[in-house]
């Protein structure tokens, strides 16, 4: 007879749960404020930088150009953020907030605030910094890049 692991025994399965449950109760969060989180992490690119290409964006962000595309189109019908054109060359645009999407970028920050504390505010500090740094190292060692943004 084979023995077979229990879930349990797998970091993943932990890690999973977890992550599950942090991810599920910020999408709702966010989804009453009319964005999905991947356009909240998109939207949290662009807040501290001047209009970018939506190629620089993708690779900012570990995501594909047709990744970005689709998200643009939707951040741009829901008037989130605005689509220039390069003035250096005709072809080209660039990508940047509205006043909307600059006013909305900090109360969705807030939200991802207040969803860590629920989480993780039941570790204490030191505990929070552990899992921060072995997360973090596991990330880097990995050569894991992609934001998340399922």
């Amino acid at each position: 007879m084979t023995l077979v692991s229990d879930l349990t025994d797998h970091t993943g399965f932990w890690m999973r749960m977890v992550s599950n449950a942090v991810s599920q109760e910020f999408a709702r969060k966010v989804a009453a404020e009319g964005v999905t989180v991947a356009e909240w992490s998109f939207m949290r690119a662009l807040y501290d930088q001047d209009p970018m290409p939506p190629s620089v964006l993708a690779d900012r962000m570990g995501l594909t150009k047709g990744a970005v595309s689709k998200l643009a189109d939707r951040l741009l019908t829901k008037g989130l953020i605005e689509r220039t054109e390069n003035p250096r060359d005709k072809r080209a645009h660039r990508l940047s907030l509205t006043g909307d999407g600059r006013v909305k970028v900090p109360a969705l920050a807030a939200l991802a605030d207040e969803n860590d504390a629920t989480y993780f505010g039941v570790l204490s500090k030191s505990e929070h910094d552990t899992l921060n740094r072995i997360l973090r190292a596991l990330a880097e060692r990995r050569g894991l890049k992609t934001t998340p943004v399922d």
